[in-house]
């Protein structure tokens, strides 16, 4: 046997956690701001982006510039009120101070538009960009196996949108703040250089406290996210499998499993609480300090006559500027922890991305050429981690029009050939020789069910294809489907289809599009396996009046009727390619009944209607444990169609010897035993 290969990812230092945070927010942010591929962003996009960024930037600076100026403006009113008393200067006055306040409601309110209105274009692309990213090369289907990435689907759904919302509020916000901050700073430069220092220096340790408390909190948010995730799972799951569940009456064991997700988000909950109250205490006190300081400096000032009273409420103003800007400041800080958590868990997920459509190096895979015919040439087929050889050194070629069976134990791999014709797993050596995909349909056990019309579901995936009513309601016929008008209104109603259909309707809805589509090629894995024999046998012979190729897995005797081939697949990777004819004489053996060792007996059969007086037909019966089909057909008046549609249903059948027999579907046995 050949030697199995282990594909281990390269070994990498372990980046510090900011160093990957800012990795992580370059390869969101880079290709929508400073897209670096040949086939990214179109350039005129990527201007427009710039130019609303520099418009939000201008009106941020025009609004602490506005900010700013009304400070001295407000100065000057209380001047004006309690010196100089000019009630001209004071309307006039006041007239600017308003003007202002109106700029700086108008500055606010654009701001945030044009903020908003950035982020809506950056989501859209995101999201488009990742969706992309997701279902080409067939990832959506690789990360399942090829990487520990939960949840996938809140990924893109629930944690683009926050992101990018947050990142631009945060940025925004961090920009206008530090204007303030500095703007006014400079204001209590001006006033007094020793308040400027104080209040520097309590800024300085302020930060450094609030960073840390910030950071305990981006902890836990980040952890609660993931419980979140979590917790929307295991509902999402019981919907899903409604029906499993309710037939094993596992309705407890499915509410101890969510109540146990739901008390993580509970315990999370309660951390974050108990370190916001740390945090909130903090932020008044911090903001307390600062609105008071300049009353304690200030006051004896004024008592004695060294400072004006509109200097003082200048200074007071920029105090309390200074502290509501570096609170909301904070702010942002303790909160962008679900930020952050939102960027590690997208980075993570485009990393993924990335890795599974990443060819692997200094592995072996399966070549695979596109002609017109199926073939395998050498092929040794291995699971995606190369931990396990499936099949080895299979070699066959699908002749057009023929139809082959793939029969073997469960768990053998006969999925994972198929597998590999659709080119999903190829980790292994030799050459597959296929058709284009285009021109294969596959129909595996459980038929896939898209979300829309029952137009959509029969011509699913040509959606876009033409076909009238009665055309549809013909196809409908042929599979037996033609009571499902009745059940809804019309090909162009959208319904739970899932939910209304049985497995074995949504079987024949497959067939329906293989009758529809036509393809050159079709594969089935148990695609008719809740079907009764005769829906079996009208649906395959309308897949051999279509003149297609065909592949069948499959475990039913019933299927031998409408293959050429048979290739069997055994537990130690091996494998045989022989015709129908000589497997069923493979598998036949002398006819036994359990009888003492070595001892043998004739029996006589007599065809129906014949007299005792014409030729016996005698069969020797040795030491077999069972009769097989065609020597059960010998026994009886039935035909072999007959006799495979009983053992099949499970139902017994009294031969001319006078004896009942059963079919024994024992993996061992498979043969009509004396009941």
């Amino acid at each position: 046997m050949q030697a199995k290969t282990v594909h281990n990812q390269p070994i990498t230092n372990t980046p510090s956690a900011f160093t990957q945070f800012w990795e992580d927010v370059k390869a969101i942010a880079g290709p929508y701001w400073y897209p670096t591929e040949a086939r990214g962003r179109a350039f005129p996009d990527v201007i427009r982006a710039w130019g609303m960024l520099i418009i939000l930037i201008l009106l941020i600076i025009m609004l602490v510039g506005v900010t700013a100026f009304n400070s001295f403006v407000s100065r000057y009113l209380l001047d004006i009120i309690t010196e100089e008393k000019d009630f001209n200067e004071f309307i006039n006055t006041l007239l600017v101070y308003g003007a202002a306040l109106v700029c700086v409601t108008l500055l606010v309110g654009f701001s945030k538009f044009v903020r908003k209105q950035i982020a809506l274009d950056w989501y859209q692309w995101l999201n488009n960009h990742i969706l992309e990213k997701y279902l080409s090369n067939r990832a959506y289907y690789k990360i399942n196996f090829k990487s520990n990435i939960d949840n996938p689907d809140q990924r893109i759904s629930q944690e683009i949108e926050p992101l990018i919302r947050n990142a631009l509020t945060f940025s925004a916000t961090f920009l206008e703040k530090v204007l303030e901050m500095a703007t006014f700073l400079v204001i209590l430069w001006s006033l007094s250089q020793f308040v400027a220092v104080v209040l520097v220096v309590y800024t300085i340790i302020g930060n450094l406290i609030a960073v840390y408390l910030a950071q305990e909190l981006n902890k836990i948010k980040q952890e609660e996210l993931e419980f979140d995730a979590d917790y929307t799972y295991g509902l999402t799951h019981v919907r899903n499998h409604a029906e499993s569940i309710a037939f094993f009456q596992g309705e407890k064991q499915e509410l101890n499993i969510i109540k146990r997700r739901f008390n993580n988000i509970i315990k999370s909950a309660k951390r974050k609480i108990n370190w916001e109250l740390t945090q909130d205490i903090f932020n008044r006190g911090y903001q307390a300090v600062i609105q008071i300081f300049p009353f304690i400096v200030f006051g004896p000032l004024q008592i004695r006559g060294e400072i004006e009273f509109g200097e003082i409420a200048q200074a007071s103003l920029a105090c309390n500027l200074f502290a509501t800007a570096m609170a909301e400041l904070i702010r942002e800080f303790a909160t962008s922890g679900r930020f952050s958590s939102y960027v590690q868990r997208l980075g993570e997920f485009s990393d993924a991305i990335e890795f599974v459509n990443k060819e692997p190096e200094k592995v072996s895979t399966i070549k695979t050429i596109e002609e017109n015919h199926l073939a395998f040439e050498n092929v040794t087929l291995q699971t995606p981690n190369y931990e396990q050889v499936i099949v080895e050194d299979l070699s066959l070629s699908v002749q057009p029009g023929e139809g082959l069976l793939i029969v073997g134990p469960s768990g053998r791999g006969k999925s994972s050939l198929l597998r590999a014709i659709a080119g999903l797993w190829n980790a292994g050596t030799g050459r597959l020789v296929r058709p284009p995909l285009e021109e294969v349909l596959f129909l595996p056990q459980r038929p896939y069910i898209i979300l829309g019309t029952l137009r959509e579901q029969l011509l699913y995936p040509h959606t876009t294809h033409k076909m009238t009513d009665a055309e549809l309601k013909e196809v409908l016929q042929k599979v037996n489907l033609q009571n499902l008008l009745s059940r809804v209104d019309g090909f162009d109603t959208e319904v739970p289809w899932e939910n209304i259909l049985s497995l074995g309707e949504q079987q024949r809805l497959a067939f329906a599009r293989l009758l529809i589509t036509h393809p050159r090629f079709t594969i089935l894995d148990e695609a008719t396996s809740a079907l009764d024999l005769k829906n079996e046998e009208s649906l395959y012979q309308q897949l051999q009046d279509t003149k297609t190729t065909f592949i069948s897995v499959g475990h039913r005797e019933s299927l031998f009727n409408y293959h050429q081939w048979v290739l069997e697949l055994s537990g130690d990777s091996s494998w045989q390619l022989i015709s129908i004819q000589d497997y069923q004489l493979q598998k036949s053996k002398e006819v036994v009944i359990n009888l003492p060792k070595n001892s043998e007996i004739t029996i006589d059969v007599l065809p129906k209607n014949e007299s005792q007086t014409q030729p016996e037909t005698s069969i020797e019966i040795g030491t077999i444990e069972g009769l097989s089909h065609k020597e059960m057909q010998t026994l009886t008046d039935c035909s072999i169609n007959t006799i495979r549609s009983k053992a099949s249903l499970g139902k017994s059948i009294t031969a001319n010897d006078g004896f009942t027999y059963r079919y024994d579907k024992g993996p061992k046995v498979l043969k009509w035993v004396r009941a």
